[in-house]
């Protein structure tokens, strides 16, 4: 046994897989622990917010501040104020207005505003340009004006008694405050998700449940193949011929089809994580047992277990001591396998709106599907799906990596 085990941790490829694995495995017992709480709770009011780290205006406010002069301050402020939208059309207008912007580079945010606050005039009309672009444009020009002119803003409040504006106030753009004096802070690595709740909690969650429902449905499968398959390779006859005629027509039937149709009939709320693992599981042991049938075929004329037979011993005692322990290494590369093919499974059926309820846990498929449903591909929200899709990649990776390697292991013809 310790041989075995050192021959497979010698094994490039399933060390490498291996570390994948247990990687995500450590993240998702860690994580948790820093950041406590329900994954779908909705913390943001909005939805998407972008990954980053969030003061609270408020708190900052009444926080001590510290004066600083950084150069470029106020082109940095314009800079992040300004889309490339923004810039296109003020170059736009320029060209309308007759200006030569032929050497003009709108990534050049000193010249633009320089021939901007040059040639820009509210007055001016346009020919053919609406009054809603022009307003545009007037708002534009307010907002750079605000930003690069005014060099305090006013926090003002009203008296509830006597109506009045009162100033409470005033924040200088040289003003600074450090985050630690920030009462409220909060940091979002991969921003929020559609619902307003923290993508990556939520992601963390996901993947525990998605590796759960694999390895339900993996054992599952694994566990009916393996018994089918031992007795229909072992026993024959009438046993291999009924057990494989309903092998047959389960091959013929693909198994999807199969999971879509049972997931359909089952009503929402009775579909949980288990119930969603346990029909993957019951719909994915064909290949295990045409797989198991044929390698105990080629055992059971084996001297050893002859000799076993002639001896007297039970059919359990055969099965358990001297065949299984020979294709005990194909039957751990099966289960393998079929936990990769299981998180794959849930993670279609959720997408396509089939999986666990939502109410409950989120899963790697379901924040797939809120994406989808919310557009979050069409309005550039990357971070609620593209780290769920790099997540699903590394899980299936790294399993099929381990298999690779047991089967170089396991396997004499792939031996080096």
């Amino acid at each position: 046994m310790k041989n075995t085990i050192r021959q497979v941790f010698h094994s490039p490829k399933f060390v490498v897989g291996f570390c994948i694995f247990m990687a995500i495995l450590l993240t998702m017992l860690v994580y948790p622990f820093i950041n406590p709480g329900d994954p779908l709770k909705m913390i943001g009011l909005g939805t998407f917010a972008e990954p980053g780290t969030y003061v609270s205006m408020y708190d900052s406010v009444g926080a001590p501040f510290s004066t600083f002069k950084i150069p470029d301050a106020d082109v940095k402020r314009l800079d992040k104020l300004l889309t490339q939208d923004d810039r296109a059309k003020m170059r736009e207008w320029l060209e309308l207005a007759q200006v030569d912007v032929s050497e003009l580079d709108v990534g050049d945010m000193d010249s633009l505003l320089a021939m901007w606050k040059q040639h820009y005039d509210p007055e001016i009309r346009i020919p053919g340009m609406i009054k809603a672009v022009r307003n545009y444009y007037i708002r534009l020009n307010n907002s750079i004006l605000s930003a690069s002119v005014s060099d305090t803003l006013k926090v003002t409040d009203t008296d509830e008694a006597t109506g009045e504006t009162i100033e409470k106030t005033k924040i200088s753009k040289t003003d600074y405050v450090n985050v630690d004096d920030v009462a409220n802070v909060i940091s979002l690595p991969l921003g929020t998700d559609n619902f307003g709740r923290d993508t990556l909690k939520q992601l963390v969650a996901a993947c525990g449940v998605s590796i759960s429902i694999g390895l339900i449905a993996g054992a599952v499968a694994t566990a009916l193949g393996l018994l089918l398959g031992l007795l229909a390779g072992y026993l024959g006859g009438w046993v291999d011929d009924f057990i494989m005629f309903f092998t047959n027509i389960f091959t013929v039937i693909p198994s999807f089809v199969l999971l879509i149709l049972i997931n359909y009939s089952i009503n929402q709320d009775q579909r949980g994580a288990g119930t969603v693992a346990l029909v993957i599981g019951l719909t994915s042991w064909v290949w295990t047992t045409r797989s198991v049938r044929s390698q105990v075929i080629s055992l059971r004329n084996r001297d050893h277990v002859n000799l076993s037979r002639l001896s007297g011993h039970s059919l359990p005692r055969i099965i358990l001591t001297d065949i299984l322990p020979y294709i005990a290494s194909y039957v751990m590369m099966a289960f393998i396998l079929q936990v990769s093919s299981g998180i794959l499974a849930e993670a279609q059926l959720s997408l396509l709106g089939l999986g666990p309820k939502t109410t409950e846990v989120p899963t790697l498929g379901l924040m797939m599907n809120w994406a989808m449903l919310y557009s979050a591909h069409l309005n550039g929200s990357w971070w609620a799906y593209f780290p769920v899709i790099l997540v699903i990649a590394l899980i299936s990776f790294s399993l099929n990596l381990m298999n690779t390697g047991l089967d170089q292991v396991f396997n004499p013809t792939l031996r080096e």
